[in-house]
């Protein structure tokens, strides 16, 4: 690895909020702004002293736009004199603006920063054209494919002949690790409770109805419990030159395009070009994080890359599929459970990880990260 691989030293989430539920009246900056606080202390706690922030940089999808990193940095008591951006790469933007923070570094700054994303689907606006509300914009345009991710979750489904007994089994997978993770605690370090919300809140018992639950589709095989539940929530790390704290090292990343049609395999070509830029491969990675929106989507993507759909390593404490989505957060949440799994959870120096995410429109984000201590 290379000694000026940017380093992650600090990571925080919020518990994610179904969208209309617990969180469903704090706005987009509002969940953000307490996050970037507590991920500054423990920065500043684990170096000794006060951390210099370069920038703020927070992905969002849906939000009233104005610059919600802004707004965020401002609300979190930052220095004014301190700028923000918004990165929109859709399910893949907080991961993205992760990536983007560390290239930031690599490129001569030697300054941290703040990285990560927020989402508040409960105060999305209603947006519209001439007056004529739609429901969400083009992920591509006229004359290409542009499913709805639901729709595209099931046509994957059915392009990989994925039974739906293997999608129950996989989301029920998922909720009984998010379950085990909680009652062991292994949350509790990384969560920055909020409007009363402490955990996760669509973390349950869910396992034990996917089998009752109707297709979405007619003749199909994708249900509500093998989709996730779209969610309210902010994640941030600290992203400081390599030499600041142990942590996780941002080892290699990437950010490919695909075919519009299939947007759930976005994530596997990412992987598998992060893994040949850090000169690894699947099985030297001891965690993966992706951002299971759907579980043919993350079954998929396993199997492209050579990865079993119970494999051990794959989102151990439960993935989104358990925890819900806040589209814009949910790729700096899986590098905030990176953190937690491998750096909190006393991994050794040298050991990788690797955080992903399908992207509407045909897009995949992936970073390979090892720990240094």
């Amino acid at each position: 690895m290379s000694t000026e691989a940017p380093v992650v030293i600090a990571a925080r989430r919020t518990p994610i909020g179904t969208r209309g539920r617990a969180l469903a009246g704090v706005r987009v900056h509002e969940l953000a702004a307490p996050v970037l606080q507590a991920a500054l202390h423990d920065a500043e706690t684990v170096t000794g002293g006060s951390v210099e922030i370069a920038d703020v940089l927070l992905g969002n999808c849906m939000g009233p736009g104005g610059n919600p990193a802004r707004l965020a940095a401002l609300a979190a008591g930052l220095d004014p004199a301190i700028p923000g951006g918004t990165v929109d790469r859709q399910c893949g933007s907080g991961l993205a603006a992760i990536l983007d923070a560390a290239a930031a570094i690599r490129a001569g700054d030697g300054r941290a920063r703040l990285a990560g994303g927020a989402e508040s689907a409960s105060t999305a606006p209603v947006r519209s054209v001439g007056g004529v509300p739609y429901d969400r914009a083009p992920f591509a345009p006229a004359g290409f494919p542009d499913p709805d991710m639901v729709r595209a979750a099931e046509d994957l489904a059915a392009h990989d002949a994925l039974a739906r007994a293997r999608l129950d089994a996989h989301a029920a997978r998922s909720h009984a690790r998010a379950n085990a993770a909680y009652a062991a605690g292994r949350f509790a370090d990384e969560l920055v409770p909020l409007a009363g919300l402490d955990r996760d809140d669509a973390a349950g018992g869910a396992e034990r109805v996917l089998p009752r639950l109707p297709a979405l589709f007619p003749g199909g095989v994708l249900t509500a419990g093998t989709s996730t539940r779209i969610g309210d929530g902010a994640a941030a790390v600290i992203v400081a030159p390599a030499g600041t704290a142990p942590g996780l090292a941002v080892r290699s990343g990437a950010i490919v395009g695909g075919d519009p049609a299939l947007p759930g395999l976005g994530a596997a070509p990412a992987i598998l070009r992060a893994l040949a830029a850090a000169g690894a491969d699947a099985d030297e990675i001891a965690a993966f994080e992706l951002v299971e929106a759907f579980a043919p989507q993350s079954i998929a993507v396993l199997s492209r890359i050579g990865v079993a759909d119970d494999d051990p390593r794959v989102c151990a404490d439960g993935g989104a599929l358990a925890l819900g989505h806040p589209w814009g957060a949910s790729g700096a949440v899986a590098v905030v459970r990176l953190f937690s799994r491998l750096v909190r959870g006393g991994a050794p120096a040298g050991t990788l990880g690797v955080a992903a995410a399908s992207v509407g429109g045909g897009l995949g984000v992936a970073a390979v990260f090892e720990v240094v201590r």
